[in-house]
């Protein structure tokens, strides 16, 4: 299993609202593809799939903070 986290972001940005997932749980996703989009206040992005596989949990749900370091979902 992999658990993707919040990677570390802009030079003092220690959080970003989760904005839309691009997947639900029991979906598949390749690698590289766009698992969500979060929001900072200096940009909005899409964070990519670091593997293929099936998404077994998503932490978060649209709108929640979330903070560098933190498990927003669970690839397996």
């Amino acid at each position: 299993m992999i658990e993707v986290k919040l990677p570390d972001l802009a030079e003092g940005v220690t959080s970003a609202t989760l904005s839309m997932w691009h997947y639900s749980e029991g979906d598949s996703v390749r690698k590289g593809e766009d698992l969500v989009e979060l929001v900072t206040d200096k940009a909005t992005f899409n964070l990519p799939s670091p593997a293929s596989g099936r998404i077994k949990k998503v932490m978060f749900n649209e709108g929640d903070t979330v903070n560098v370091g933190d498990c927003l979902v669970v690839i397996e």
